[in-house]
C-alpha cells in the first residue's frame, strides 16, 4: 500500500490510498470508494484484495476537503454527519475526476479497462463514477441517496451498474431501490440489482456488527464476476 497527493480541478489536493497488483501489466484499474468513516484499515484491506485479484486500486479520501486523513468510529455516527452533510456533487465529481486521471495516466494501467466500487456513501459516488467518467462498469453497495437525489443521472451512466442492497436495510427502503432499477430499465442501461434479504446496511464490512459473512462472500463473488465480464474480458 502507497499514497499518492492528486490534484483536484476545484484547487484542492487530495491524499489517495493506492494498492498495485504484482507483474508490469497493463493492469484494470479501479475505483475504490469509502464508506463515511473514511480510507480507513477496511477500505484500504478491501483495496488491497482487489489488487490482489489484479486491479491497481486507488481509494481517494473524499473528506479532504474537511477533515484530511479521516478515520471515523463505526460506533459513533454522530461523528461522521458534518463531514456527509459538506460534502456536494461538484465536489464529488472533481475527486472522481482526479482518482480517475491518476489511473488513466498510469503506464501499469490500462486506460480503456477502469471500473469503480463503491460502499454506503462510496456506493452513491460509484453511481455518480459512472455518470461522470468514460467507465468500463461500476459496482454500487447500498448507496444511499440515489434514490431520490441521483436518479437523473441514469441517462449518463456509461457502464453497465451491479447494485447491492440490504433486505434489512432500515436507511434504503424497497422503494428507494426499486426507483433506482425503474430509472435504469426506463433508460435501458444494463444493470444487476441483488437483494440480500437477511442482511442489513454495511453488510460487506467485516468490522461492523451489521456484518453478515454468507451477503459478503456471495457479493464479492458476484463483484469479481461483474468485473471480469464487462471489465477485464471486455
Amino acid at each position: 500500500m502507497e499514497y499518492v497527493e492528486l490534484d483536484v480541478d476545484d484547487g484542492t489536493r487530495m491524499r489517495a490510498a493506492v494498492a498495485r497488483p504484482p507483474g508490469p501489466g497493463p493492469h484494470p484499474g479501479l475505483l475504490v470508494l469509502q464508506e463515511a468513516f473514511g480510507v480507513n484499515a477496511h477500505i484500504r484491506d478491501v483495496a488491497g484484495r482487489f489488487a490482489a485479484s489484479g486491479f491497481v486500486a486507488i481509494a481517494p479520501e473524499l473528506f479532504h476537503r474537511t477533515a484530511p486523513g479521516f478515520e471515523g468510529d463505526y460506533s459513533n455516527m454522530a461523528s461522521v454527519m458534518p463531514k456527509l452533510r459538506a460534502l456536494t456533487i461538484p465536489g464529488n465529481e472533481a475527486d472522481l475526476r482526479a482518482a480517475h486521471a491518476w489511473l488513466a495516466s498510469e503506464g501499469g494501467v490500462n486506460p480503456a479497462r477502469i471500473a469503480a466500487v463503491g460502499y454506503c456513501m462510496g456506493g452513491r459516488c460509484a453511481w455518480l463514477a459512472n455518470a461522470t467518467l468514460p467507465l468500463a462498469a461500476a459496482v454500487s453497495y447500498y448507496g444511499g441517496d440515489i434514490a431520490p437525489k441521483l436518479l437523473d443521472r441514469a441517462a449518463r451512466l456509461s457502464g453497465p451498474q451491479l447494485l447491492f442492497w440490504g433486505g434489512r436495510d432500515a436507511r434504503i427502503l424497497p422503494e428507494h431501490y426499486r426507483a433506482v432499477e425503474d430509472a435504469l430499465r426506463q433508460e435501458r442501461k444494463p444493470y444487476g440489482s441483488v437483494v440480500f434479504s437477511e442482511a442489513g446496511h454495511g453488510f460487506f464490512c467485516d468490522e461492523r456488527p451489521q456484518y453478515h459473512a454468507a451477503s459478503a462472500r456471495e457479493s464479492w463473488a458476484l463483484t469479481m464476476a461483474f468485473l471480469q465480464d464487462h471489465v477485464i474480458e471486455a
